[in-house]
């Protein structure tokens, strides 16, 4: 029994330890229950931990990028608003070098700015990818929306920056406009400063401003180079052909012409040249041909070409002569300045104009003898005063002109040019025997003219003038010791033989008439048909005056006259004999006559005091 209560006591006592551990349970449950509960929730609220700390770390570079190169911007930009300022409001005039300084200066602030927000840009753009791709969902919304967005469209619009800085209206381009206008203060200057000019287009060649620069330059020096040239008086080299052909001191203006082109080539263009090498160097070449065909050059050219172009005249080879002097003397310059593509037109004008002149002399030197012969018949009767032919003159003049040191040397070379080019052996009696071939042209002319003369003393007269005049002119000169002493001498035989047929045909012819009245009427005749001949020298008057003061006087007093009234006396003869042949007023006076008479009359004393009738 003992057993059995002992037994039940253990079995209640086990049943109620049983019910307190089924109540333990229960509270055990339910305390599983709720830390069940919880460890979801601390799960949920770890995930989401978990979560925000990777994107944390995920931002956290491009974040920590952005704020570090955020942090210079706005002292930056501080920086750059008082720079804009200094160029608006200052001018390079003021002080040249500080303000390309000011304008490097900000130029390299702008770069580095602008790469500053291209640094930043990247960064807070990957911030925003990255809050965007999370769904913002541990993002904060102030964070997004107020600080990465504000930024990135702040950084965005400073990055326009430069683009402001340099666009029209912007201190940038308005500092350079202030340079480009500044540049033709200094190069209208007459004491350029070239560190100044380089500095300035250094600084517009960085901004690719340039050709702005170069249109400027041009434009400022082909003024320069325009108005030193019009400063000498360069009218003429207008002149068109017809006034050339009929100017007569076209050598005046050829004189001009060569001394204007050397200063043009050697002081003015040649100042142009060293000033585009200094500042332009490999360049210059492109920009120094467009100054010198914008200051005018090309009217050298044109002048040269009206001249060449001109009416063919002996005095032409002359004048094209001086042209070619000029063109040689001036080679080295031409070929040191306008040489390179960029003068291929002053070039081809140079050497057209060169060949225009060698062929023009050439041409119209071969073709003088000819144009000589072709006036044997004049176009117009000869001169009654049995005056000089201009041609005579004009040949004689020529030639001896062309034979001077100055033009001979010229035209040796230019026939040897001539010769080369048409592939022929050059000598220089090819040039001598044409000289020698337009005189013997001339000499044939005069023959020809003197037959045109009908009466015989005339024709006598005429040779006489025109040989005297061309020993006299040909006598000690170039063109006489080309001549030869035996031409000379043969002008002189010339003279004589003229002289004795002129008394033959003329006042020879007095001593056959018998008496008084036949003599006046023969006198007379005579004397009026030569009334009006001009002899070209007063030496020639002289001495034709004095042979026929012999030939006539003399013989008439002893034949003649007589104290029983008659038309002339010996006295008045001799003022008649002795007023002919008289040059024009204007180149001898009336004194030289007296002379001549005076010694005509101590002649004409000697020769009666030994005649028989005198005796």
């Amino acid at each position: 029994m003992e057993r059995i209560r002992a037994a039940r006591e253990t079995l209640r006592c086990c049943l109620e330890a049983s019910k307190v551990l089924s109540s333990n349970f229960d509270i055990a449950g339910e305390t599983l229950e709720k830390t069940s509960q919880r460890l979801d929730f601390l799960e949920t609220s770890i995930t989401k931990i978990s979560t925000k700390c990777n994107l944390y770390n995920k931002i956290k570079d491009p974040l920590d990028c952005a704020i570090h190169l955020s942090v210079s911007i706005p002292s930056m930009f501080q920086l750059l608003c008082g720079l804009e300022d200094s160029l608006l409001y200052s001018h390079p005039s003021y002080g040249l070098f500080e303000y390309l300084n000011t304008i490097k200066y900000t130029q390299d602030s702008l770069r580095f700015f602008t790469g500053y927000c291209k640094l930043t840009i990247p960064c807070l753009e990957e911030v925003e990818h990255l809050l965007v791709e999370n769904n913002f969902s541990i993002a904060d919304t102030w964070c997004l929306d107020e600080n990465v967005n504000k930024c990135l469209e702040m950084v965005e619009e400073l990055l326009s920056m430069e683009e402001r800085f340099n666009s029209e209206g912007g201190a940038l381009f308005s500092a350079l406009d202030k340079l480009e206008t500044e540049l033709p203060t200094l190069l209208m200057d007459d004491n350029i400063v070239m560190e100044k000019i380089q500095a300035i287009i250094e600084r517009l060649a960085a901004n690719n401003r340039q050709t702005n620069f170069v249109s400027v330059y041009v434009e400022i020096r082909s003024l320069n180079a325009r108005e030193r040239l019009e400063e000498l008086g360069l009218d003429y080299l207008e002149m068109p052909l017809t006034e050339i052909d009929r100017l007569k001191g076209v050598e005046n203006q050829i004189y001009n012409w060569g001394r204007h082109l050397e200063y043009a080539v050697k002081y003015v263009f040649e100042t142009e040249h060293n000033l585009c090498c200094e500042i332009f160097q490999k360049n210059h070449s492109e920009i120094f041909s467009q100054i010198v065909t914008q200051s005018g050059f090309q009217s050298f050219f044109k002048f040269g070409n009206a001249i060449v172009e001109g009416k063919k005249e002996a005095i032409k080879i002359l004048r094209l002569l001086e042209i070619f002097a000029v063109l040689i003397k001036l080679r080295p310059d031409f070929n040191r300045l306008f040489n390179g593509k960029a003068f291929w037109d002053i070039q081809t004008q140079t050497r057209e104009l060169m060949k225009k002149v060698v062929n023009g002399v050439c041409e119209t030197f071969w073709e003088l003898h000819q144009q000589v012969e072709l006036q044997q018949l004049p176009c117009a009767p000869l001169p009654s005063n049995c005056g000089v032919p201009r041609l005579v003159t004009l040949v004689t003049i020529f030639c001896n002109e062309l034979l001077e040191e100055e033009y001979w040397l010229t035209l040796l070379q230019v026939v040897e040019i001539h010769q080369g080019w048409n592939h022929k052996e050059f000598n220089e009696e090819l040039v001598t025997g044409e000289i020698r071939n337009i005189v013997t042209a001339l000499e044939r002319n005069l023959e020809a003219w003197a037959r045109a003369y009908v009466e015989p003393a005339l024709s006598c007269l005429f040779l006489i003038n025109s040989h005297w005049y061309i020993s006299k002119h040909t006598k000690g000169t170039k063109l006489g010791e080309l001549m030869g002493n035996s031409w000379i001498r043969k002008q002189e035989e010339n003279i004589e033989r003229f002289m004795e047929a002129y008394l033959k045909e003329s006042w020879g012819k007095l001593a056959d008439e018998d008496d008084n009245v036949s003599f006046g009427k023969a006198f007379e005749r005579i004397y009026e048909s030569q009334s009006g001949v001009e002899l070209c020298d007063n030496r020639l008057r002289w001495r034709i005056c004095e042979v026929v003061l012999q030939a006539v006087v003399p013989p008439y007093i002893e034949k003649h006259e007589s104290p029983v009234d008659i038309k002339y006396t010996s006295e008045r003869l001799e003022r008649m004999i002795s007023a002919l042949f008289k040059p024009m007023v204007e180149e001898f006076g009336a004194t030289k006559c007296t002379k001549l008479t005076s010694k005509v009359n101590r002649v004409i004393a000697d020769r009666v005091s030994r005649t028989p009738a005198a005796a």
